[in-house]
């Protein structure tokens, strides 16, 4: 995706390994493609389960009913099974933010975009939080450097020019998307267990402090 304007098509680069890039997937057969969802999802489920560290090909071969030789040849191995599994998911949010349904997608006011925005996101890194503090303690500034990062900071970037002209929409947008770092949202999560209702109202009313 560019990282200039969102509302475009394209692909964003990143190196494997560092927090997951999003770009259109290769062209596949309707079956391959069925196999990699079945695949995709029986790990998702694993994780929200039992976490990363509980994921086998042997494991996810047996949850999605696929011969684990078609998983290995699909992924490679665990590692590389989470990853697309991490870059699925957050294709999945990209396009639901800027191509799905309002609020959360095009045709609200900006204000409530952002809303839906940072509800979405709570939810997102809450659901992939495990795998996504692994990859931030392995590089703690790959995140900002990520395909995903650029394209959620443009996107917030351009509501808040919105909502707020002359203001500094790109300090802004990343001082608002700070809270998300993985460690940080461990940190209230698991630590202080907070719930994700907790986090978006807690959120929502820091942006209204000076407002």
């Amino acid at each position: 995706m560019s990282t200039e304007n969102p509302q475009a098509g394209g692909a964003a680069a990143a190196p494997l390994g560092l927090l997951p890039t999003v770009g259109a997937p290769a062209p596949e057969r309707a079956d391959a493609a069925r196999n990699r969802r079945k695949i995709l999802d029986a790990a998702a489920r694993i994780v929200a389960e039992d976490g990363p560290d509980a994921v086998t090909m042997n494991q996810v071969a047996h949850a999605s009913g696929i011969g684990v030789g078609t998983v290995y040849r699909r992924f490679g191995d665990v590692s590389q099974l989470l990853w697309a599994l991490l870059d699925d998911r957050e294709r999945q949010f990209q396009e639901a933010y800027m191509s799905g349904p309002p609020p959360l997608g095009p045709g609200a006011p900006a204000a409530e975009r952002i809303d839906a925005f940072l509800d979405a996101l709570v939810d997102r890194v809450g659901e992939q939080r495990e795998i996504l503090l692994a990859a931030h303690s392995a590089a703690p500034r790959a995140r900002y450097h990520s395909g995903a990062y650029r394209v959620m900071h443009t996107h917030v970037a351009l509501l808040i020019g919105r909502l707020r002209p002359g203001s500094d929409s790109t300090l802004l947008a990343h001082l608002l998307l700070a809270p998300f770092s993985p460690d940080v949202m461990h940190h209230l999560t698991a630590e202080q267990e907070l719930s994700a209702d907790r986090l978006k109202a807690g959120v929502r009313e820091l942006l209204r402090l000076r407002a």
